[in-house]
């Protein structure tokens, strides 16, 4: 009766003091009664010093024994808590103990303590409570909506005839502040009410103190930006005159990191007064714009009579960003892959469409290889940025490839479909991305993962230089399916180092595919050690794993090595290969701009690892 009521009256004081405490969205934390005391038991018996002794004859006479009695039948309760029965010293004995008894209090032997302690000789004897276990009779929902404890995890029969577990209430409790905090009500507290204690039962109903009700005020932008605050405010949802949402909040730091053309100069930070809410953005400028123009230098591997034993590769870029403050971008991108082969790509991004928070973004890709075909492929995308799940993206994609007149005269006298063919294949599909990087350009930690996924239709056009028997048994309309995924982590390691695992992919499902259908895969941006789309494939994994080590803000020097699977799935070669690709370079700043040099080599199934075979590229990142 005693041990009841003692615990009946600790839990009804320590409820009272929670409801009376009005913290600003701060979950109490319930108390463990009966705790054992914090004074230092009596000391061992000193021992005498002997110089003479090795270290190691000392540290074995040091060790400090433990021995728990208890009733009988709570000694097979106790062997379920697995503690240290040989200790470093008396301290450590100590605190083995006190973490047996909170541990049993956790679990609902609420009465659980250490009664008694002393010494004898090396050995810490202790006499151990463990007590009745508690439990729920019943909470009780007292003046909040059953909506917001559904949403909270609430359910009556996980508090029915339920062990009271401290850290369930606890998460309840936090769960339900949590709940308050999203709807205006920043500084609510949680309190058990009309508690009552029958033997082990407890029964109780749980009240929420909602506190003054809070709404936004405005962003206000602390630092030198061009960014326009009207922006900014779509962008983070966070509008004047709504209710206060935590959620929000906590997201605008993440969000803001998202933006290449910002730097966040401290976390954002809240301040109240007279029931509203004003945020404040600690950001500057960063440079952003980007100019590139690298070159590449690569063996001829087969020269025509005249032509030169190397190859000059070309990649130039253009990139503004955050046009008037408001957020938009536009980009250009050309690429000079070989003698004959290019490829162009342009971009554009409009935020805030008409006013609401989606994002409006188009891309237009043309690529054309030698004298054999001609790839264009627009796409039109709709992007949701949410406020805890990332990036949601929905889009619409056409891609249309053709034969290229100069090869005409060869297509005549061909007696089975070529490679390559005249098709259409039109998709819709769902992008996916989320990242928690701590720099969206030279990031030291975090994860970024990324998925799409398109299906469409698929058509194949009769050339008019190709005979029309060839087409036979070729399904002319087929259903085709395509898959992507990208995943990046990057580690911290030590003063300055960075490790960066990485993993894309990409299928492409069809029952007929032909070349120019194919992904592209190698070169400087996919598989280095390559030359720029060396490898067809409609499926193909990369592995990475790069250790950067950092001598400034945006200067490093790199080690990778990436690893490929490719598979293509053609009528008549169907092949597989496994490439790797090792190297090194370094990127520091210059006077006019980031200087970048890879070195890299390069082993697959038509490509020996040698020097010979080695690619060089070296450029300069001009931002700003």
């Amino acid at each position: 009766m005693y041990a009841r009521a003692l615990v009946f009256l600790l839990l009804s004081g320590w409820l009272l003091l929670a409801g009376l405490n009005p913290a600003r969205a701060q979950t109490p934390t319930l108390p463990v009664p009966n705790q054992p005391a914090l004074q230092t038991p009596p000391l061992p018996p000193a021992t005498t010093k002997v110089d003479s002794l090795s270290r190691k004859v000392l540290r074995s006479a040091s060790r400090k024994f433990i021995r728990l009695d208890t009733e009988a039948a709570d000694r097979a309760l106790l062997r379920r808590y697995r503690y240290q029965t040989t200790v470093s010293d008396s301290l450590a004995a100590f605190r083995t103990v006190r973490d047996v008894v909170q541990a049993l209090q956790a679990d609902a032997y609420l009465t659980a303590s250490a009664d008694g302690m002393r010494w004898s000789h090396d050995t810490l004897r202790v006499r151990l409570y463990v007590g009745e276990k508690f439990r729920w009779a019943r909470l009780r929902n007292g003046n909040l909506g059953d909506g917001l404890l559904t949403r909270a995890g609430y359910r009556e029969r996980f508090f029915t005839g339920k062990p009271f577990e401290p850290t369930e209430w606890a998460k309840l409790q936090q769960n339900i502040l949590a709940e308050a905090e999203n709807q205006g009500y920043p500084f609510a507290t949680v309190r058990l009410d009309s508690l009552e204690l029958r033997g082990a039962d407890i029964t109780g109903r749980v009240l929420l103190d909602r506190g003054r009700a809070v709404v936004f005020d405005s962003i206000q932008i602390v630092g030198k930006t061009k960014t326009k605050k009207r922006f900014l405010t779509k962008y983070l949802q966070i509008f004047p005159n709504q209710p206060y949402n935590q959620q929000r909040v906590d997201a605008v730091g993440r969000l803001l990191r998202q933006l290449p053309y910002l730097q966040v100069k401290a976390e954002p930070e809240v301040r109240f007064a007279q029931g509203r809410a004003r945020v404040y953005l600690l950001l500057e400028d960063r440079p952003s714009n980007q100019f590139d123009a690298i070159v590449g230098v690569l063996p001829n591997s087969s020269p025509a009579p005249g032509q030169s034993k190397v190859q000059l590769t070309g990649d130039v870029t253009i990139n503004l960003r955050n046009l008037s403050g408001g957020g938009k971008q536009i980009g250009l991108q050309w690429r000079k892959l070989d003698a004959l082969s290019q490829l162009l790509d342009a971009h554009y991004v409009h935020p805030n469409f008409f006013g609401t928070p989606l994002e409006l973004g188009g891309t237009f890709n043309l690529y054309k290889q030698s004298n054999s075909f001609l790839t264009l492929q627009p796409r039109v995308q709709v992007t949701y940025p949410t406020v805890r799940a990332g990036r949601i993206s929905f889009f619409t994609e056409r891609r249309s490839s053709r034969l290229l007149a100069d090869s005409a005269g060869a297509l005549r006298r061909l007696e089975k479909l070529p490679d390559n063919v005249d098709s259409e294949y039109t998709s819709y599909g769902l992008d996916y991305n989320w990242n928690s990087l701590d720099d969206l350009l030279f990031p030291r930690r975090g994860f970024l993962a990324a998925g799409q996924a398109a299906v469409g239709t698929k058509r194949i056009s009769k050339n008019a230089d190709l005979n029309d028997t060839l087409y036979n048994r070729v399904p002319l309309r087929s259903t085709q399916v395509t898959l992507g995924l990208r995943l990046e982590r990057y580690y911290r390691i030590g003063r300055g180092g960075v490790l960066l695992t990485r993993l894309r992919g990409a299928s492409l499902v069809n029952q007929r595919l032909f070349l120019n259908d194919m992904f592209r895969i190698g070169g400087l941006a996919t598989l280095r050690g390559f030359n720029e789309y060396a490898f067809y494939a409609n499926t193909y994994g990369v592995g990475t794993v790069e250790y950067r080590q950092f001598t400034g803000a945006d200067s490093y020097v790199f080690v990778f090595a990436d690893q490929a699977y490719l598979r293509r799935d053609l009528q008549n070669d169907k092949s597989r290969d496994t490439p790797t690709g090792l190297g090194a370079g370094l990127s520091f700043r210059t006077g006019a701009g980031l200087f970048q040099f890879v070195y890299s080599v390069g082993s697959s199934e038509n490509q020996q690892m040698s020097l010979s075979n080695s690619k060089i590229h070296f450029g300069i990142t001009s931002r700003f």
